[in-house]
């Protein structure tokens, strides 16, 4: 392959351009299906029929074979891009400002690799081209389609452009944190701006719910747990001399561990609805449930960060992050990890100028295949060496 890998990584970034100038929102992602589909089948990577309307599952291996499962994303985002490149959106308002096509061009790079090694791989490999990240309901939909069912280990990656290139980062158990959202209604009495003795404020209200909330943070999370409240919206009245009638509130909670998320979310609920009665005034408190927090298995992880310094890259354990990420789904039936890709880049995930560093690319799509070889030996090894304990045992 070494002969080839000017050609092969030249070829990467070409698809990775194409996949940046035409991109398509969550489960829009038709186009982009197709474009992966075809590559997919030219290379001579079997493609699995699952019911899905948009992604695709790629597979490499003997059918029957152990199983380790790699997962991409590939959905965009609705932001009119601002990067000074080339190959910039040719769709005005979307554009992929977090990677997604980067993370899609490695995976797809991975599967040609693996599929070069197929004779010899010790297993299967399904590589997961998801859709619908960026709502959070991209890997339910694969989850139902039955596509990492018998799964025994299953890894992720997003590009960080915060860490360098070259580098690789990840950690055991909490890596990003649950993202809930929660949207507040006040009912109260609207009248006349200079007679608010006659009507019932919910804009004073709303106030009072908004200071007590970072209470939660202050007052109610213990010093060695991380979490994060904040109001995004707050939406009231449409002149400047009438109190309105109504007062709406919307934010959201990042925690790291199911105890805080449940703890917090009823803890708002209640002083939102304590602060209503206090005021008699009608509350009305919604919470909106996203994906739990990445939790690497230790073992995993271990296994990601070993090869990734096998691959060249240097190994970092990172601290987790309050973003979000719909790989946990995967990880509440599957043991997984997920790592973090150094790009360097100085605009943030979901900025309009954000872009990525192509040279991270093809060390990308090599790590992402030399770690599914690596994951198939180690558990492959695992199971010998349980039989062989069995044996012993029985003797």
């Amino acid at each position: 392959m070494h002969d080839e890998e000017p050609a092969f990584g030249l070829w990467l970034r070409a698809f990775r351009h194409e996949l940046h100038r035409f991109p398509e929102l969550s489960h829009q992602e038709f186009e982009t299906t197709a474009r992966i589909r075809q590559q997919l089948v030219r290379h001579g990577v079997r493609v699995l029929d699952l019911p899905l309307e948009t992604g695709v599952v790629a597979e490499i291996g003997s059918p029957g074979a152990p199983l380790v499962v790699l997962r991409a994303d590939i959905d965009a985002l609705p932001i009119e891009e601002q990067a000074d490149i080339a190959f910039r959106s040719a769709r005005p308002g979307v554009m992929h400002a977090c990677g997604h096509d980067f993370h899609s061009a490695a995976a797809l790079g991975a599967a040609v690799l693996l599929k070069q090694q197929e004779a010899s791989l010790p297993g299967r490999v399904r590589i997961l081209f998801q859709p619908a990240e960026e709502t959070a309901r991209g890997a339910l939909a694969i989850l139902a389609s039955g596509a990492v069912e018998h799964a025994r280990a299953i890894f992720g990656l997003h590009n960080d452009p915060t860490l360098p290139p070259g580098v690789v980062g990840s950690k055991a158990g909490a890596l990003t944190a649950a993202v809930d959202c929660f949207d507040i209604t006040i009912t109260g009495t609207g009248s006349h701006a200079a007679k608010p003795h006659c009507g019932n404020d919910p804009i004073v209200i709303a106030a009072q719910i908004i200071s007590a909330a970072q209470t939660l943070i202050s007052r109610n999370t213990p010093s060695n747990e991380n979490a994060v409240v904040s109001i995004t919206q707050v939406h009231s009245g449409s002149t400047w001399n009438v109190i309105p009638d109504s007062a709406w509130i919307e934010g959201t909670i990042r925690t790291f561990s199911s105890e805080m998320r449940e703890r917090l979310a009823q803890r708002l609920r209640e002083i939102a609805l304590g602060i209503g009665a206090a005021f008699d005034a009608n509350v009305t408190f919604n919470w909106h449930a996203g994906p739990p927090s990445v939790v690497n298995d230790p073992e995993l992880t271990t296994l990601a960060l070993q090869q990734a310094a096998a691959s060249g890259f240097e190994a970092r354990v990172v601290e987790p992050s309050p973003i979000g990420e719909d790989f946990a789904f995967y990880q509440q039936q599957i043991p997984g990890a997920f790592v973090m890709v150094g790009t360097g880049e100085p605009f943030a995930l979901h900025h309009p100028a954000f872009r990525v560093n192509d040279d991270v690319l093809l060390p990308t799509a090599r790590y992402l295949a030399d770690l599914a070889v690596t994951a198939l030996t180690h558990l492959g090894d695992a199971v010998t060496h349980a039989a062989h304990e069995c044996q012993v045992t029985t003797r």
